[in-house]
């Protein structure tokens, strides 16, 4: 019989003619609790994501008369919304980055640049000794050469000129005459050496003090290595700048200083200049190793089947990262007295694969040896393309990987996952340079897209999303020292704002800030 009445909170069960209390599934019931399914928002196309990068950095770009007109208002903090406040100074900074002027030098589209440093430098001429400005640029053929910035070769006798040439500037529509020109780069000849293999990295030693109490302090050595081809491996090669250099007729000079440290059977995709042991630092197909640059004598620290595309050194110079094909970024301890026994120790380290035709996940394993701490391992999710370590605190790192992610992590945190992620950036198979700015606040990128992105490193907001290349930039160094600008034709001064090289196969561009 069915019951006459129902109870609150309890239901009838005719077959057992009584009543059971309504706590959890029903007995005899399926044990899955009946879920309400929501529909999924659509993921964006990569369209909307490219429409929705431009928003914000035209959104950005308009703000500025709006965020001075909040200042005379509000003084020191501006309300930024409803929520939150902050900092004039910072937002203004951001407004400025999103919007420099852009300079490309017409005629080096053959030089096909892929490595690049700017240097502070003394020159020998037949008129005296002068301080100036210089490139020294890589390229894929296997050239090396010097290129003297804003003096149009006024010390030389011979060479190259290339101009500046405003390709963005920063008023929509304007021309150079609404910027500060850059000068001109004058490469003499003699000034390029053609090497065996493409410059792989040039690295920058330490500095040693000027000649002069007021003049900017100089690089002692530089660091470069080439690639290797398919006859022979890589070699190491330091050059000494700690004398004046001469670039005019004692060129041979200059180029008699070209030590060659040693050579690989591997290829050398990378390397880093260790400052308190005087060694470099290289990355091969092989692993990593250490070379002694006065001795010549080399050692590895790790050994692993996956090649090591980038490097950094951080913790005081204790430990290095290495980034590998295979996506992992790799903390290992590469002091010498870890490298006394000729084994190495062995290490598999455990990391979660996606197949994305499937949808499934399984855990994997590598093998590395090596004086490695695991804990310390992130996996990316394609090739480590680039690593830049902060400064300020070494502790954080950025990384890029070749499926267009850039991170941000803590190196005590790595196990929690990124700090911070850059969205936006394009790539599948490039080894393209992140850029951080002297003052560590943007991190900046090229993309297989042919275009330059910059965002706030902090935030992660993309400030700048722009293409005013036909190819990659690939390479980047930031100008510290004072460079020149024209004030009158062929006259130029010293400006000590903010700039930036950009290195592409289609030539070389110089970026501009207030």
């Amino acid at each position: 019989m069915p019951p006459a009445r129902e109870l609150p909170g309890f239901y009838f069960d005719p077959e057992k003619n009584r009543y059971f209390p309504i706590k959890g599934p029903i007995p005899g019931s399926s044990s899955s609790k009946t879920k309400i399914i929501t529909p999924r928002p659509s993921q964006p196309s990569s369209s909307q994501l490219q429409e929705k990068n431009r928003s914000s950095c035209r959104k950005l770009r308009n703000r500025t008369s709006k965020l001075l007109q909040i200042r005379e208002l509000d003084g020191r903090h501006v309300n930024a919304s409803h929520y939150c406040k902050c900092n004039f100074t910072e937002e203004l900074r951001k407004i400025q980055t999103s919007q420099p002027a852009v300079w490309k030098y017409q005629g080096t589209n053959r030089i096909g640049i892929s490595a690049l440093e700017h240097l502070n430098v003394d020159v020998q001429t037949a008129e005296g000794r002068f301080r100036t400005d210089v490139l020294l640029n890589g390229s894929i053929n296997g050239s090396l050469s010097f290129s003297e910035v804003g003096r149009i070769g006024q010390n030389f006798d011979d060479g190259v000129k290339w101009m500046p040439d405003c390709v963005k500037s920063r008023i929509k529509g304007k021309t150079d005459e609404h910027n500060e020109v850059p000068g001109p780069l004058f490469r003499p000849n003699g000034a390029t050496l053609i090497m065996s293999s493409r410059i792989s990295c040039i690295r920058l030693g330490p500095n040693v003090s000027p000649h002069a109490a007021n003049d900017n302090p100089i690089v002692g050595n530089i660091l470069f290595t080439t690639l290797g081809s398919e006859t022979s491996g890589g070699s190491v090669y330091t050059i000494s700048l700690v004398d004046p250099i001469d670039l005019g007729q004692g060129i041979l000079n200059t180029w008699s200083r070209l030590e060659e440290i040693t050579s690989f059977n591997s290829t050398l995709w990378t390397a880093e200049y260790d400052y308190i042991r005087h060694r470099a630092i290289i990355g091969t197909n092989q692993g990593g190793a250490s070379v002694d640059l006065q001795s010549g004598t080399r050692s590895w620290f790790l050994r692993c089947k996956s090649d090591v595309f980038a490097q950094q050194i951080v913790d005081s110079g204790n430990v290095i990262l290495c980034g590998l094909r295979n996506g992992a970024v790799v903390s290992v301890d590469f002091r010498e007295k870890r490298l006394l026994s000729s084994r190495l120790t062995e290490h598999r380290i455990s990391y979660v694969s996606s197949n994305k035709k499937v949808g499934s996940f399984k855990k994997d394993w590598f093998k590395l040896q090596g004086s490695i701490y695991p804990s310390h391992t992130i996996k990316m999710p394609s090739s480590i393309s680039s690593l830049a370590s902060l400064q300020f605190d070494d502790q954080y790192f950025l990384a890029s990987s070749m499926d267009g992610s850039i991170r941000l992590y803590d190196r005590r945190m790595v196990q929690r996952g990124a700090v911070q992620s850059y969205e936006g950036h394009v790539n599948s198979h490039t080894q393209i340079q992140l850029g951080v700015d002297p003052y560590e606040r943007y991190v900046m990128s090229g993309g297989e897209d042919c275009k330059l992105r910059i965002w706030s490193i902090k935030s992660g907001e993309l400030l700048l999303e722009d293409k005013f290349s036909n190819s990659v930039l690939s390479t980047v160094c930031y100008q510290t020292f004072n460079k020149f600008k024209a004030e009158e034709e062929n006259q130029y001064t010293h400006d000590s704002s903010l700039g930036a090289w950009l290195g592409s196969h289609e030539g070389l561009f110089y970026m501009h800030w207030l």
